[in-house]
């Protein structure tokens, strides 16, 4: 049995890491794809994890493949294609560290993951199923994650969602709000960013935003990651906030991701798979902690390769 599974996109993130002498910005081929650092973080602090998506046959697959198994995450999900590449995000950074993307997808690799290529039985032994709205834009991949979250919750998991807006990966902003809503109703623990809450509620009100999600959708608990400044969190009617926790900022590429499997694998720690079985106390201490490993992860760089183990965060 699983303490998570994740399904949706994972790919090589072509990260700015330098500029050359003569002023050529330079790129490392970081592994990345936020549903495969969800698993990668969670198991490097402790839980047991497990992760389905499509990578190409090629050099970058294998590496992929490799990090996966290397980081504790089971692999039996992920399925290799003979005939579409390995997806890839080119990550240019400003001086802040704050991140722009442009992606290589179209056909790739992650978009082309289907409904028959998903285990039953992978749905069937876990305890959450996470996804995000990446995997969404593009048939067959949306159907087959949608169709996995659903299921998984007919089998008994807690489904948890994260919105992550790409702008160049969809048509047009107002087709990707009403995609990413969608799936809002589905979810037990709903984890989005400060840069998504008001495209998807139309305010950044911390207070209003969140409980314009769980008046609209009903979602039990909804924590709003807010960068530097830490957490956010509303479960029920009981809100709080946690500062974060200041580091010298490499890359906040995976901070998020490590922020949201942080907070799975203490839950899982606790033995508590569903928010109904938390109290406020424990919620806090757990945005807390994932908090902490969050900042770790933005001050090194590189997504997995800068994420925490356990004793780092403790």
């Amino acid at each position: 049995m699983f303490d998570l599974l994740t399904i949706g996109e994972m790919l090589i993130d072509l990260t700015q890491t330098g500029v050359s002498a003569q002023g050529i910005p330079q790129y490392t081929a970081f592994p990345g794809g936020a549903p495969a650092n969800v698993a990668v973080a969670a198991a490097k602090l402790g839980a047991k994890t497990a992760f389905i998506g499509k990578v190409g046959n090629d050099a970058f697959g294998k590496l992929l493949l490799d990090t996966v198994r290397q980081n504790g995450v089971n692999a039996d999900g992920m399925v290799v294609s003979d005939t579409a590449n390995t997806t890839l995000a080119v990550v240019s950074l400003q001086e802040s560290g704050e991140r722009s993307f442009a992606f290589y997808r179209k056909g790739f690799a992650d978009t082309l993951l289907s409904e028959d290529e998903i285990d039953d039985n992978m749905l069937k032994n876990t305890r959450i199923l996470h996804f995000g709205s990446v995997s969404l834009t593009d048939e067959p991949s949306r159907s087959a994650t949608l169709s996995a979250a659903r299921r998984a919750k007919e089998y008994g998991a807690a489904v948890t969602y994260d919105p992550n807006y790409r702008a160049s990966l969809w048509e047009d902003e107002a087709t990707a709000v009403q995609k990413m809503k969608e799936p809002l109703g589905m979810a037990d623990i709903l984890k989005i960013s400060d840069k998504e809450l008001p495209l998807l509620t139309g305010t950044d009100d911390c207070e209003a935003g969140t409980k314009q999600f769980a008046d609209t959708y009903g979602i039990p608990l909804i924590l709003l990651t807010l960068g530097a400044k830490g957490a956010y969190y509303r479960f029920g009617d009981i809100t709080g906030h946690c500062d974060g926790v200041k580091v010298k900022v490499a890359d906040t590429n995976g901070a998020g991701d490590t922020f949201f499997g942080a907070f799975l694998s203490a839950m899982a720690r606790l033995g508590k798979y569903n928010p109904s079985q938390l109290s406020e106390d424990e919620i806090k201490s757990l945005v807390e902690f994932s908090n902490k490993a969050a900042a770790i992860t933005a001050s090194r760089s590189g997504a997995i390769p800068a994420m925490p183990s356990l004793s780092e965060v403790n």
